[in-house]
C-alpha cells in the first residue's frame, strides 16, 4: 500500500505558516528600516505596550516565541534603552520588563504604521471574512494548546 502524500496547497499547518511568513516578511523590512527593530523585538514591544510589565517567562507565553529568541530580543531592547528590567517584588531572581519612556515613544510611533499595514491587508477581505477568520484562528489556537 502506497503511503499517502501531503497536498501542501491544502495542508492547513503549511498554509498558515506560509501566510504568517508572508505577512511578517512584508512588515519586517518596514520595522527594520524605519525603526531599527527586528520582528521578535517588535513583538515584545507590542506586548509590553499594552501597559503591564511582564517577566521573560510571561513574554514567552504571550508571544509563543522560544526562550532564547525572547532573551535575545529583550537584551537588544534593553541595550537600546527601550525596555527596563525591574526586580520582581516576590521573587528577587525574576525581573519584570517594561517599556522605558524612550520605548513608549517608539511604540507610539510604530502603532500607526502597524495599524495602517493591517488596514491595507484587510482591504482585501470583508468585515465578515475578517470576523470569521478571527474566530477560526481562535479555535485553531485553542485546539493546538490542547496538545501541549
Amino acid at each position: 500500500m502506497a503511503a499517502k502524500k501531503l497536498n501542501l496547497d491544502n495542508f492547513l499547518p503549511y498554509r498558515l505558516s506560509i501566510a504568517s511568513n508572508a505577512l511578517s516578511s512584508r512588515i519586517a523590512a518596514e520595522y527594520e528600516n524605519r525603526f531599527g527593530l527586528k520582528i521578535p523585538e517588535w513583538r515584545l514591544m507590542a506586548v509590553l505596550g499594552e501597559g503591564q510589565p511582564k517577566t521573560q517567562r510571561e513574554l514567552v507565553e504571550a508571544t509563543r516565541m522560544d526562550k532564547v529568541t525572547v532573551n535575545r530580543a529583550a537584551k537588544a531592547l534593553a541595550d537600546r534603552h527601550l525596555i527596563a528590567r525591574q526586580a520582581h517584588e516576590a521573587d528577587g531572581r525574576s525581573h519584570h520588563l517594561e517599556l522605558t519612556e524612550t520605548g513608549r515613544s517608539l511604540y507610539d510611533a510604530i502603532v500607526p504604521a502597524a495599524l495602517a499595514s493591517e488596514a491595507q491587508l484587510e482591504s482585501n477581505i470583508s468585515a465578515d471574512e475578517r470576523a470569521a477568520l478571527m474566530r477560526i484562528l481562535a479555535k485553531l489556537t485553542a485546539a493546538a494548546a490542547d496538545y501541549d
